[in-house]
């Protein structure tokens, strides 16, 4: 049992890029806690997916042991947090079992918009937080420039920074001091009622459910009975641990430790993130604290490719749902692709990455459909409703109005692409609220435009105007009036569900057009016209038309009278009208995922 005055718990918190799991990896090494054989980069990033796309997505507990200049050794626990807005859920969690963060800045870039939404989710939970400014070894590092920062746009105290090189290892040792000294130790007692905080979880074919937890109270050993609150089932502990990059066993998890334990849980729902485990015999009388609930803000349909696999694809997102607690879903159905699921997730780039791990990891083809936003619709007869799915958006003449949801987005850019941004801002229908010249050369502007225009392709253009400089945060601030219309998409007459889209009006000739090129690039030639089109209600927008293959009927017709030529092609007019009237078209998966491509692509 480790003395609490010997732990640290704390997070690595940052923008994106800034360099979190690299100073963990510089954390990892100074501490040898693995042989040199087996390091490698990017050493709390686990997935394919991470180390391609060079991003954290899932935040990861690693525990070190470090000897101090006092020669005593303390155990070290952090996590490494994502930097994307769209996994800030994860960070929520990681900040929740902690006592101290790391606020790491870029000696390059300074302070960026989700630096200041992190630090901002520390203070929440009365983190004590230590900035450390990285890439110090960059010709481009201005370490006075953003000392500056620290103190204007922060607030905090700059003379405790640390300057760190998270690549060559400059400053590291000097970090761990910090750490030390600067970190308070957990509190609460061994011999306390068990309450132990559930932070993350995923799942294990052979050994079932695998709990990550954060210790406040009390003892959990091998044996031990414990409850889980929110659930109110009980299991028998079998084992308990560290993770040091892998599991670790051990006897036992005391207050203020931060590790696993295996209960042979094999009923997922059981386990829910947030929730507080105690003991049946002395059990606690309220939960801790946990998380916020997630609030999705991107809906999207799943369905399986073969409708057979439609339980395999249930199981996984079971299993994905235990190890990303932001994902939400719950069955849908469409008359296009059958049954599947209609999930919530924290933007596009969650999206993105939900498919490639159901692909990857549990070997599930899937079509997703459009991604839309959540409506509220007030009803003539006075009903109100919410609506994310555009099959079940109400008859037009039933509707009195409609709200969508808004965002405060906060963009800090170097002035001289001010213009840039404000014109692609206002093409997203925001309204400025604020501007502010943060010092000579950088500008903070706040701008307030719907959820539903920054959806697809704002993010990219922003970096493209902007040359990657700016940086962007928002955080939802409700619902506004809008005039949204239902955009749906028929294929020789008949409308596919699945394609349907929520649109404003004002936007929805553009969406349709879109739509009706891509598919026609991507439905397959037959030997009648296609005519693809999008409509609002009767009113036709939209339309491409895909043409039949020609079969050549005067081929056997050498000269002769006109009229043996035209019976011949009057015969196959009839053929092609008999057939269009009959016929049906296949759309190919490639025609769902180009509706979901933006125009640049």
């Amino acid at each position: 049992m480790t003395d609490p005055s010997l732990i640290r718990n704390f997070c690595i918190v940052a923008h994106i890029d800034h360099g979190k799991s690299t100073l963990a990896d510089r954390l990892i090494e100074k501490a040898k806690v693995i042989d040199s054989r087996y390091y490698h980069a990017q050493m709390t990033d686990n997935m394919d997916i991470e180390r391609e796309r060079g991003i954290t997505i899932k935040s990861q507990a690693v525990t070190i042991p470090y000897t101090a200049a006092d020669g005593k050794t303390y155990l070290l626990n952090f996590v490494d947090t994502p930097g994307h807005v769209d996994f800030s859920y994860e960070v929520s969690r990681a900040i929740a079992s902690c006592e101290g963060a790391i606020l790491i800045v870029d000696a390059a870039q300074g302070v960026e918009s989700q630096t200041l939404s992190n630090m901002y989710l520390a203070l929440e939970h009365n983190l004590e937080i230590l900035p450390v400014i990285n890439k110090i070894d960059l010709p481009a590092a201005d370490i006075l420039g953003v000392k500056h920062q620290i103190e204007h746009d922060l607030g905090l105290d700059s003379s405790i920074a640390v300057p760190v090189s998270a690549k060559t290892g400059q400053g590291v040792d000097e970090l761990f001091e910090a750490i030390i000294h600067r970190f308070p130790p957990p509190v609460g007692r061994h011999d306390d009622i068990l309450r132990a905080l559930i932070f993350d979880c995923h799942y294990d074919p052979y050994r079932g459910v695998i709990i990550h937890i954060r210790v406040f109270t009390g003892t959990i050993k091998a044996g031990q009975s414990i409850r889980f609150m929110y659930s109110e089932t009980e299991y028998k502990v079998e084992e308990t641990g560290i993770f040091i990059l892998k599991l670790v066993p051990g006897k036992e998890l005391a207050a203020g430790d931060v590790g696993y334990i295996i209960a042979g849980i094999k009923t997922i729902q059981d386990v829910r993130v947030g929730d507080t485990i105690t003991g049946t015999e002395r059990t606690a009388d309220r939960p801790l604290p946990g998380f916020k609930e997630v609030k999705p803000v991107v809906f999207s349909s799943i369905y399986p490719v073969d409708t057979n696999d439609y339980e395999e694809l249930r199981d996984a997102i079971d299993k994905l749902c235990l190890n990303d607690a932001s994902l939400t879903w719950e069955k849908d159905s469409s008359i296009a692709l059958g049954h599947g699921f209609r999930c919530g997730f924290l933007g596009l780039l969650h999206l993105e990455v939900v498919q490639e791990r159901l692909e990857r990891e549990f070997d599930q083809s899937v079509i997703f459909t459009a991604p839309s936003v959540e409506y509220h619709i007030k009803l003539r007869n006075g009903e109100e409703l919410s609506c994310d799915n555009p099959a079940n958006y109400p008859d037009e003449g039933k509707i009195e109005s409609a709200e969508e949801p808004y965002i405060r987005a906060s963009i800090i850019t170097p002035a001289t692409y001010l213009g840039n941004i404000m014109s692609l801002c206002v093409e997203k229908r925001g309204t400025q609220t604020n501007m502010q010249y943060l010092d000579e050369k950088r500008v903070e502007i706040i701008y307030e435009m719907p959820l539903a225009e920054v959806l697809f392709d704002f993010y990219d253009r922003l970096k493209s105007v902007s040359r990657g400089y700016a940086s962007f945060d928002y955080d939802l601030i409700g619902f506004r009036p809008t005039d949204l219309v239902k955009v749906d998409i028929l294929i020789n007459g008949k409308s596919v569900d699945a394609l349907s889209q929520l649109a404003y009006r004002g936007n929805a000739y553009d969406k349709a057009r879109h739509v009706c090129e891509q598919l026609r690039e991507e439905i397959t030639r037959q030997q009648f016209k296609i005519a693809i089109q999008g409509a609002i209600g009767s009113q036709i927008i939209a339309r491409e038309t895909v043409n039949a293959l020609r079969k050549d009927v005067l081929a056997k017709c050498y000269g002769g009278d006109i009229t043996r030529k035209r019976k011949l092609l009057e015969k196959q007019k009839e053929g092609k009208k008999r057939m269009k009237m009959v016929g049906d078209v296949e759309l190919p998966q490639s025609a769902f995922l180009a509706v979901l491509k933006t125009k640049d692509n």
